[in-house]
């Protein structure tokens, strides 16, 4: 199989997922449990992406400039600080740390 044949059947199948999501009824959407569900696993892959994100380079697990970064980020969003000055603040931390260790 190629990169692009598996590229293709994966578009395909996304697509087929989000038609058949259209054929959810709008009854089972409004249960409670449902609506739950998906907001926690919302969560959870947004977290497990931010935890991929912040330790994995390649196949490796690696501490680096962005740990810190995250926990800043973390800090400022508890003091409810916009998103905008998380970023600059989260991005500014990290070039300062490779900056002082130079890498």
């Amino acid at each position: 199989m190629t990169m692009w044949l598996i590229v293709i059947i994966a578009s395909l199948a996304c697509l087929a997922l989000k038609l058949a999501g259209y054929l959810v009824p709008e009854t089972f959407l409004e249960r409670p449990a449902p609506s739950r569900i998906a907001g926690l696993l919302t969560v959870a892959l947004l977290s497990a992406l931010i935890g991929v994100q912040t330790f994995a380079t390649g196949s490796h697990i690696s501490v680096d400039a962005r740990l810190p970064a995250l926990v800043v980020a973390a800090i400022l969003f508890a003091f409810k600080v916009p998103f905008v000055l998380v970023v600059i603040a989260a991005a500014a931390t990290a070039a300062l740390i490779r900056l002082a260790w130079g890498g």
